[in-house]
């Protein structure tokens, strides 16, 4: 079974992101800061991370740099996800170390093509 980290904060994206995930068959770590989503990459070893990029503590981007910079963490796809749709937030995001970017409101489908081809489940 693939195993998703879920990094947002917002608890009705999360509830039902994380419940349209499981009823897919994937299983779903959360947390709702950017530290605690670099600390649940080391410790859940997910196949896949998908970080909300403005989050409280440290924000997506820094968080992504410290799982991407982390040696044990290095190699796990991080797909980005922002309301934030200006030109050069994927950018920005792909420079932080994401691997692909889907803006919010998240189309499932597209979400899930993603995470297949980054995780081959």
């Amino acid at each position: 079974m693939v195993k998703i980290l879920l990094v947002e904060d917002n608890e009705m994206n999360r509830d039902m992101l994380s419940r349209r995930l499981e009823r897919r068959g994937y299983e779903v770590i959360i947390a709702t800061d950017g530290l605690a989503g670099v600390e649940a990459a080391v410790s859940g070893k997910p196949d896949l991370v998908l970080m909300d990029m403005s989050l409280p503590v440290i924000d997506g981007w820094e968080a992504t740099r410290r799982i991407k910079g982390n040696p044990a963490t290095a190699a796990i796809p991080v797909i980005a996800l922002t309301a934030h749709a200006m030109a050069g937030d994927r950018e920005k995001a792909m420079e932080a170390g994401c691997d692909d970017y889907d803006t919010k409101p998240i189309e499932l489908p597209a979400l899930l093509d993603k995470i297949v081809r980054l995780t081959g489940g």
